[in-house]
């Protein structure tokens, strides 16, 4: 248990107990997937996400990784700022994606960077994801994926099919892009979901989603910031626990992390505790 940490123990049990009671049929599942189903350190390096494969890896024009860098230095931390007022943030977020968006567009992003990207080694995900997934499938339990990716929808869906893992109880909400017939990227589909407006993504928008999860109302939400707490305001629930994978500053952001979600996960860990709960095992690390 060394790697987990309760806001509240006993409010946990309880609300445990009543996810129970309602059983599998009553759950969804709500997560981020950068750094959340995915590893936030690889072989002692970070990577943040899929899309820092095409500035390591400089899969684009020479000057992006620099480009790409610079605004990631910019911006980065204004998005870990809890301070800053969310009007605020989400007015810089949407600004960041737009320039960053744009930069791929004039760096010659093509579908085919994407599908060099999701084979990356950097890119791999947590132990227990595979037990995980298959677990949701078996009880046809709904997974949606509520990503701000900059590297998008097909991106995601690409590493969870590489993986033989694209069920059809996986649902992804993310950026999506518009591509001319030689695979360049031209555009970008609005809304644009960024880290901190994911409170505006409206289930109900999405009605093949929606008839899949109206009636399910014990929410299990995962993330790796404050930002992914907003995931269930749209929803309507019964019973939600909120879990956070902290990988890094834990004893500087564990006991403001407290305030919002009932579970933390330290250290880079599995997801081994989803695993257990859903399973209604006792949790191990």
């Amino acid at each position: 248990m060394e790697n987990l940490i309760f806001s509240n123990k006993e409010k946990f049990e309880e609300t445990k107990r009543k996810f129970h009671e309602g059983g599998l049929s009553k759950v969804c599942l709500l997560v981020d997937f950068d750094r959340v189903l995915t590893r936030a350190f690889v072989d002692g390096q970070e990577v943040p996400s899929i899309i820092s494969v095409l500035r390591k890896e400089n899969y684009l024009t020479p000057d992006y990784a620099d480009k790409a860098f610079n605004l990631y230095n910019e911006y980065r931390p204004i998005e870990e700022d809890k301070d800053i007022s969310q009007e605020e943030k989400k007015k810089l977020m949407h600004e960041w994606w737009l320039k960053h968006f744009q930069l791929l567009i004039e760096s010659g992003l093509n579908r085919k960077d994407i599908e060099k990207a999701v084979q990356s080694k950097q890119i791999v995900f947590r132990d227990k994801f595979s037990e995980l997934m298959d677990f949701l499938r078996k009880h046809d339990i709904p997974l949606i994926i509520i990503s701000s990716a900059g590297l998008g929808q097909e991106s995601i869906s690409g590493k969870l099919k590489n993986e033989d893992k694209l069920y059809s109880n996986i649902h992804i909400i993310s950026n999506s892009f518009e591509w001319d017939d030689q695979g360049r990227l031209i555009a970008v589909k609005e809304p644009i979901i960024h880290s901190a407006n994911k409170d505006e993504v409206l289930i109900k928008d999405f009605p093949e989603i929606f008839e899949k999860i109206k009636d399910r109302k014990n929410i299990i939400l995962i993330g790796d910031s404050l930002d992914d707490v907003k995931m269930a305001d749209s929803f309507e629930y019964d019973n939600l626990i909120k879990i956070a994978f902290l990988n890094q500053k834990t004893e500087e952001k564990k006991d403001f992390f407290k305030d919002f979600y009932d579970v933390l996960i330290l250290n880079d860990s599995s997801l081994e505790f989803v695993l257990s709960f859903l399973n209604y095992g006792k949790p191990k690390n």
